[in-house]
């Protein structure tokens, strides 16, 4: 297969996957009990009269297929709809969330990626030591913890130190405060929603790049590195490393989009108001127009996430280019 063709492939099956996500995210909102006007059957002073009139204003009473057509048709000119609740356009109420989200999501990439290179290097090249079996324990260990107990674990003992909820001090625009300071706050009210992300992934990281390094370690040219007399840290580092880097980063890519899915819990226990958060809302107020276009959001992060990790097997494995 050549370039070009393995191009138009990984497109294509990308393209396909996006429009299947789109109508499947539409039929299982549809098909979930209640709707927008659910929120106030227990409404005593809410007619029913007026959930029927909310109904027909959101479009709920119209026949599915004609729902659908509308949802196909607005998707088309880039249009995520509008939300039940604030009658806001989607695209508004969730980019100021989604702006929140990507810088917290990328530091705990960061974080966790540096966590788990560093274990996973030093555990392959002191091999059979207490350097490698501890810090290996503990990434087993962190690799299997769900996210949100990390959260809660970090709330607990962090909780007096560091910020535990927000994304910046509400009080510090009222004392004119320098762009320096203004970034400062905003890294301390993500640390901890981020360090949870970073741990949480960073074990499995490590044992993929263990596994890596240990399989390339053993390999016929490492053997004539040794044979050399190059220490056994340029040999890492020079000749494994570079090797073994198509499953670790096929592994980074692959998981940066679940991230984004996963930081809904984070933020919720946190408080962050990113795009986690903003679903959990909508969630409770079932408010379609917003899930749609957040699931649909988040569908394509792992969509594109998954395009990225095929498109750079380009650069990391040579029998594509042939």
């Amino acid at each position: 297969m050549n370039r070009g063709e393995y191009l138009i492939r990984r497109a294509g099956s990308a393209a396909v996957t996006i429009v299947a996500a789109a109508t499947i995210n539409f039929v299982l909102f549809r098909a979930a009990p209640g709707d927008a006007s659910t929120q106030y059957q227990m409404c005593r002073t809410c007619s029913v009269e007026f959930r029927d009139y909310l109904r027909a204003e959101l479009g709920l009473d119209r026949p599915l297929t004609e729902q659908f057509a509308r949802y196909v048709t607005a998707l088309l000119r880039g249009d995520l709809g509008y939300s039940f609740q604030t009658r806001r356009p989607v695209w508004d109420e969730l980019s100021g969330p989604l702006a929140n989200t990507l810088p917290m999501v990328g530091l705990g990439l960061a974080l966790g990626l540096t966590l788990g290179l560093l274990i996973g290097v030093v555990s392959a090249w002191r091999r059979g030591t207490v350097a490698d079996w501890a810090p290996l324990s503990a990434s087993m260990f962190l690799s299997v913890l769900p996210i949100q107990w990390i959260g809660l674990m970090l709330l607990l003992f962090f909780g007096g130190i560091l910020p535990t909820g927000g994304v910046a001090d509400p009080y510090l625009r009222f004392t004119d405060p320098s762009w320096f300071e203004v970034v400062a706050d905003r890294l301390e009210h993500m640390v901890l929603p981020s360090l949870a992300i970073g741990l949480a992934w960073s074990g499995s990281w490590a044992l993929i790049t263990r596994s890596a390094l240990v399989g390339a370690l053993a390999e016929d040219y490492i053997l004539t590195a040794r044979a050399k007399g190059l220490s056994r840290w340029r040999i890492v580092r020079r000749y494994a490393l570079p090797n073994s880097m198509l499953p670790i980063a096929t592994l980074v890519f692959l998981t940066f989009g679940y991230i984004v899915a996963g930081s809904l819990l984070v933020e919720t226990v946190f408080s962050y108001p990113g795009i986690g958060l903003a679903l959990y809302q909508a969630v409770q107020n079932r408010d379609y127009a917003v899930l749609q276009g957040g699931f649909l959001l988040l569908t394509v992060a792992i969509v594109v996430a998954n395009l990225l990790a095929d498109l750079l097997y380009l650069k990391l494995d040579p029998r594509i280019r042939t």
